[in-house]
């Protein structure tokens, strides 16, 4: 795949104190095949579909033991201006800038409402070589108890158009590049334990949501949501036996239409 447009989602990862855990779990739940780890950028293994790049896992970094999340990047054309609008916006640059190897350069930030992401300007690493098919990316969306916060900082950062969801029951907004919807934004609820973080929840492409949900609690997962039918495919929302959380979504199943979306002014 090309290198994507800035503020689009471009790479996942996320930190495992059981590597090889969270190799086998993914391997069985959405057929991730693993690279060789890499001890020259701290055992980051790299995971494939078909050959295709995935997603990534790694240790954690000193003081992150014990804390596993799905990380979602957005691509930046350059990752120094990107890290200065965040700060610009409120926004925390938690790891500067950093070249990567020949492979791109990374930043990890957090919103103002405590939302943690990554931005990633391409080097030979352009990022996922497959999205919307099995194992593979899907979709993103930020869970936070803050929404003002997140809508007036990432639309800031990233350029982002706005729309929201015409749905009664639910605070949820798009973000949209141009014509495209690359990020969906929800505020978080009662039905959300009082101790659990704002973040991002990745979604991956499996071909059979049910069959996927199976596979990951057999192997210690939770599920925590669904398996529930949506105009945007059948869809769970798991957490895996680390902790970290994510969701699988099969894009060929869907039900009722697709709701109506009111532009931002």
């Amino acid at each position: 795949m090309a290198v994507q447009p800035e503020g689009a989602p471009c790479w996942a990862d996320a930190m495992f104190g059981d590597l090889e855990g969270a190799k086998r779990f993914y391997g069985e739940v959405l057929g991730w095949t693993f690279a060789e780890a890499s001890a020259e950028f701290g055992n980051y293994t790299q995971a494939s579909v078909n050959g295709k790049a995935v997603a990534a896992v790694a240790p954690p970094m000193p003081g992150q033991e014990g804390l596993s999340q799905w990380c979602l990047y957005f691509a930046s054309r350059e990752a120094a201006a990107t890290a200065a609008r965040i700060r610009e916006n409120g926004g925390e640059v938690l790891m500067e800038p950093m070249q990567v190897g020949d492979f791109g350069t990374m930043c990890l930030a957090r919103d103002p409402g405590g939302v943690v992401f990554g931005v990633w300007q391409a080097g030979t690493h352009e990022g996922f070589q497959a999205t919307a098919e099995p194992g593979a990316y899907a979709w993103a969306e930020i869970f936070t108890r803050e929404p003002d916060k997140s809508d007036a900082f990432f639309p800031a950062v990233f350029s982002y158009r706005q729309r929201d969801m015409e749905d009664g029951e639910m605070d949820f907004r798009i973000y949209d590049l141009g014509e495209r919807s690359v990020l969906g934004r929800m505020r978080m609820g009662e039905d959300f334990p009082p101790e659990m973080q704002p973040y991002i929840n990745v979604y991956f492409t499996v071909e059979d949501c049910d069959a996927a949900v199976a596979r990951a609690t057999g192997l210690g997962g939770v599920l925590r949501f669904g398996p529930m039918d949506t105009p945007f495919g059948r869809f769970a929302a798991i957490s895996d036996p680390q902790g970290a959380n994510f969701s699988v979504i099969d894009v060929t199943k869907t039900e009722g239409e697709m709701p109506k979306l009111t532009d931002v002014a």
